[in-house]
């Protein structure tokens, strides 16, 4: 059987050999065989990979990643791993989602009510109104801020 090398891989997967020699380091991909130092692969090295790729294109952070490989008892079939990180990512994701929504909605709300002259101005109605009052706008003696 062919062994690749290192620029092989490289090639094949669309990565760095630095990025390759990372995931080893992380342990997502086995110790290579030597052959004269250098490192030589067995075909399957680019099936890893391409699991590694995918998940990285999900959004799948390196220890989740890690966790897809290692997280689970041996014989676990792949599409159970794969349903548990997804059900994990996707409660992620509406959490962030839901997050970016807040965020949206209190920007909308100071671009269209802020109207303070200073920072000084906008913190002092912030301290007095409290932060658990941004999302009502009301007027300011001052000024007539967001907040």
């Amino acid at each position: 059987m062919s062994r690749l090398n290192i620029s092989d891989v490289a090639h094949q997967a669309r990565l760095r050999p630095s990025a390759i020699r990372y995931y080893e380091k992380l342990r997502l991909l086995p110790a290579p065989e030597r052959i004269s130092g250098q490192r030589r692969y067995d075909k399957t090295v680019l099936y890893r990979l391409a699991v590694i790729q995918q998940a990285r294109q999900a959004g799948f952070r390196l220890d989740e990643i890690q966790s897809l490989f290692f997280g689970f008892q041996q014989g676990t079939r792949a599409e159970a791993r794969w349903r548990r990180l997804a059900d994990r990512k996707l409660e992620e994701l509406d959490t962030l989602a839901d997050q970016i929504k807040r965020t949206r909605l209190l920007l909308k709300k100071m671009k269209a009510n802020c109207h303070c002259n200073t920072l000084e101005v906008c913190g002092k109605a912030i301290f007095e109104k409290g932060i658990s009052r941004i999302e009502r706008p009301t007027p300011h003696i001052i000024a007539k801020p967001w907040h």
